[in-house]
Parts: C-alpha cells; structure tokens; sequence
C-alpha cells in the first residue's frame, strides 16, 4: 500500500490563530506539512521563520504558485491555503486564493458583517472551493457528544445550552449537535453586567485581586422544528478559570449534561452513565501524556488518531479540520465545514449581538447559502 503523502498547505497571516495550524504540522510531519507563510513585511517574515522554522513570502501570489525560498527548480505549491487574516481583510484574500483555483480553509468568520457574507458568498460559494475553519465541533468531547446523539441514546435531540465559547463559535457547535440545517432563526437576546474576577487572560495571569464589571450575554435561538439554542457567554470565559464549560444536550428520551448520559431504557428504567476520558500518562503509566479515547458504557465514542504528538484539545481540532480537509481534496471524505455553514454561524452570531444591543428579537431570513450541499 502506498502511504499518503503529507498534506501541504500555506498559510496567509502571521497572528497567534495561524500558529496554531503551523504547530500542528510541526509535531505531525507525517500528516500535514507547510509550505509557507505569507507575511505583510520582511520583518516579520524574518521573525515567524525563526520561531516557526517555515519560508515566508510577501503575497498571496508568491505562495500558491510555490515561489517561496528554498523550493528549488520545482515549485513548492500548497494543495490548500489556510487564510488567519484580520476580519475586515479575510474576504479579499479568500477571492484571491479563489482566483488562483487554489482550495480555502478561511479562519472565522469568513467576512466581517451581514454584506460581506453575502457579497463572499454570491462571488466565490458556487465555486466549491472554501471551507471555514469552525474548530469546535471537531474537539474530541464534542465529538463524542455528537457520537452519543448520533446514536439514539437520548432519542430526538430537542435543545442545546453552551455556555463555552462565544458567537458563531457556539452556534456552530449548537447546530453540529442537533444535527440542525440553515433556516431561519430567531434570536432573543440580553447583555448584564456584573463584577467577576479575571485572573488569566491569553497572555496568562493577570495578578488581579479584584473583581470588575463583566459583560455577560444570554440568548435564545428558535431554529424552528422544536429546536432550540441556549446562548450563555461571559467576556473572557476561555480562560477565565472561574467560568467553566457547560454544555447540555437535551433529547426526547433523555440528556447530555456535560460528560453525563442520562436515558430512558423501558418502562420502569432511566440510567445515567458518564463519558469516560482515558489519558495516559498519569502517576506510573509511562506511556507519555496524551488522549487515548472517550467512551461511554465500555463503546468507545471518540479514539486519538494524531497518538504520539501530545496535543491538547484545541490543537486536536486543528489537526482534525486539516486531516478532514486533505482528506475532501483527495476526495476521500465529505467536506469538513463548507462556507455555507461559515457564512450561517456568523449571520447568527451577529444576530445575536444585535438582539443584545437592541433588546428586540432579530429574525434571520433563507439566505443564498441556505440550501447549498
């Protein structure tokens, strides 16, 4: 058999998110591999190839035709370029890399407002060419979550309440979840403000001591159907330890509430188990720190494939989104997360922001993506 080779991919940006797909590639040469970057300036160039260990180039134009340094008489040319560019740029660079026929995996969101998803999507949706790089359905607790609804075991998956990540992200995962299409939705929203300690931000901690005015946003989204969404976010909660993940999954015949499998099983039965988490590594399992699986009931719901490369959830999700996209251009596998569902988590997430701003339910209509395969 002959053994796949590496998926090769560019990046356009330089900020902490593109990081995150370098890294990946990094610990896991036999799966994915970088091309280059592209970066605004040689300055900057020089400082990401020292820290990064990538070539880097100055344009889109550059990088897909694989002029990058140390190509050599053959071009380097990514298969997929991965587009971590501010809000306000990521349109153009999507059209671009469109225009050169080259496959998009757009960071989110992939246009900034309500227009700029509708004039993306009308220039380049037909093409079948972009992805978004939605990370947080591909988490392995979701997944196994997913697996569980899947299943049957809470039988016709009714409501989701995320109190976890924020806006389109949330949507997202609410949608996956519930298996729910793109129709229209309507959002009610609130804002509250109220004290919280903050003691980690992404540069780590703060050494605050006292608690300050924190924006909360709660939401409900009737997706129509029966379905709902229950939209809980503070300011900070990724890494505010004092606000921790809650996610609920409610169904006809019973609930996921967090790792706990709540079910009907006849008459006179309801049993609830957990999802188990298996990590080597711990106190004498010299195996090395690394998620192995989850499962639930002895069936294993989620199984590691990227095994050896140590990588915390959210890397595993990148490596997930890469993996799930190699695989659709090699035509292997469906697409991961077509532009389609991109352009309707942010049209909610900005509903959202609005309802919350205007205290009056926002109504989304059918857009053009709608009903797009």
């Amino acid at each position: 058999m002959t053994q796949q080779q590496p998926t090769r991919f560019g990046v356009v940006g330089s900020g902490w998110r593109a990081e995150f797909f370098v890294r990946v590639a990094r610990l896991l040469p036999e799966e994915f591999r970088c091309v280059g970057v592209v970066t605004r300036t040689a300055e900057r160039g020089a400082q990401v190839e020292a820290a990064w260990g990538v070539p880097t180039v100055r344009t889109v134009e550059e990088l897909v035709t694989g002029a990058v340094p140390g190509a050599g008489a053959a071009p380097d040319r990514p298969e997929l370029v991965v587009t971590a560019t501010p809000w306000p740029v990521t349109p153009d660079v999507v059209r671009e890399v469109v225009d050169a026929a080259v496959p998009v995996l757009a960071e989110t969101p992939p246009a900034p407002d309500v227009d700029g998803l509708r004039a993306l999507w009308a220039d380049v949706g037909a093409t079948g060419l972009v992805q978004v790089a939605e990370h947080s359905p591909s988490m392995p607790a979701h997944r196994a979550r997913r697996a569980v609804v899947e299943a049957g075991t809470i039988g016709e998956p009714t409501s989701v309440q995320i109190s976890s990540t924020h806006l389109y992200h949330a949507v997202g995962l609410g949608r996956y979840l519930l298996g729910a299409g793109r129709g229209p939705v309507t959002v009610r929203a609130q804002a509250f403000t109220a004290p919280l300690l903050d003691p980690i931000g992404r540069d780590g901690w703060t050494g605050a001591t006292e608690p300050a005015p924190v924006r909360s946003v709660l939401a409900t989204l009737d997706l129509g159907d029966g379905r709902t969404i229950l939209y809980d976010f503070t300011d900070n909660q990724w890494y505010n330890p004092l606000r921790t993940n809650r996610v609920v999954v409610r169904g006809s015949h019973g609930e996921i509430v967090d790792d706990a499998v709540t079910r009907w099983v006849d008459g006179r039965t309801v049993l609830t188990s957990r999802i188990e988490r298996r990590q080597s590594g711990r106190e004498q399992d010299l195996e090395g720190f690394d998620l192995d699986h989850l499962s639930v009931d002895g069936r294993v719901l989620y199984r590691n494939p990227f095994i050896g490369a140590r990588l915390a959830d959210d890397d595993l999700a990148v490596a997930h989104l890469l993996a799930g996209t190699g695989a659709w251009l090699r035509g292997d596998g469906p697409a991961p997360y077509p532009l389609a569902d991109g352009c309707q988590d942010h049209l909610l997430g900005l509903a959202i922001e609005e309802s919350a701003r205007t205290g009056e339910p926002v109504t989304t209509a059918a857009e053009a993506w709608s009903d797009a395969v």
